[in-house]
């Protein structure tokens, strides 16, 4: 039911055949596996080196970077800070650090006041903000490269999403979700689904997510080596008015220490978000922006904390 797609068939081979899988797959579950990609395995390995030195920093070093400093939604989140499954009131045991783009303090973005136009908050430590940075630049590229094969899919130009995706709401996101005996009974992270436009999630290999289609019960996700796992986001569902699914995720307490790397892409804090050309019928959801509906599902993450 989640496909493993080569990506390389899009960008030199057989076009027509991927978008028509990658359609299917955004419909029926909206997660699917992406090989093909173009991102080496030594920059992958090299920002997971990076995540666990972060990781393993004494607790105060890493509370001084607190995401609670910044209306950007960039720093880091202890274990228990989040929750994920709004309706549980059940807290995540995981611990995060988040990025995105990398604004001077004196951007006029930044002095104007725009949402999500924030600093990085980094750590000191060798290597890392560059490491980051790197990995950052060419999953962002991927991700809005991907919306050229969404657009073909929904029969629409294959540039039509480029102009809200010119300097996007990008978050970077380094997980660790420690051993199940750490914590008995308690979620890795709640069931929940995304909020932007696609996730692109590189995992190390332990298992844990799981996703709930309609109608059925909680399956794992395939675990491919150097694939990234990509899922369709809340924004996107709105876009195509239903036609693409945002699934329920989770991620259960895995076996052993987990780490993983999240790259959120959500449309430019102004686009605003409705039916798309075509799908306008009877539309399901009224318009709004990028960083007003991101705003919204942040503060109901944070609420209860």
């Amino acid at each position: 039911m989640i496909p493993v797609l080569d990506y390389e068939e899009f960008r030199h081979g057989d076009r027509a055949g991927f978008v028509k899988a990658f359609g299917k797959a955004c419909r029926d579950t909206g997660f699917l596996v992406l090989t093909g990609h173009g991102i080496a395995s030594t920059q992958v390995n090299g920002l997971f080196d990076q995540a666990r030195a972060f990781f393993a920093m004494p607790q105060d070093a890493k509370d001084r970077l607190s995401i609670n400093q910044s209306p950007h939604n960039r720093g880091y989140a202890r274990a228990g800070d989040e929750s994920l499954d709004e309706k549980s009131g059940v807290f995540d045991v995981k611990e995060a650090y988040n990025i995105g783009l990398d604004f001077a303090p004196d951007d006029p973005r930044i002095l104007a006041g725009e949402p999500y136009r924030g600093v990085n908050l980094w750590p000191d430590l060798p290597a890392f903000r560059d490491t980051l940075l790197s990995y950052f630049d060419a999953v962002l590229a991927l991700g809005v490269d991907l919306h050229r094969a969404i657009a073909l899919d929904l029969g629409l130009p294959e540039t039509w999403f480029a102009p809200h995706f010119e300097v996007p709401i990008a978050t970077l996101r380094l997980l660790r979700y420690p051993a199940a005996a750490a914590a008995p009974g308690s979620i890795g992270a709640g069931a929940h689904s995304d909020y932007g436009s696609v996730t692109l999630l590189m995992t190390d290999g332990v298992p844990g997510l799981q996703v709930k289609p309609r109608g059925g019960d909680w399956m794992d996700v395939p675990q491919v080596p150097g694939g990234f796992v990509m899922n369709i986001g809340d924004m996107l569902m709105r876009w195509t008015n239903d036609t693409y699914v945002s699934t329920p995720h989770r991620v259960v307490r895995p076996p052993q220490e987990r780490y993983s790397a999240a790259f959120f892409l959500e449309p430019k804090p102004d686009t605003v978000v409705s039916a798309l050309p075509g799908f306008e019928t009877e539309a399901k959801y009224p318009p709004i922006t990028s960083a007003t509906y991101l705003t919204q599902r942040l503060k109901a993450t944070y609420a209860q904390k």
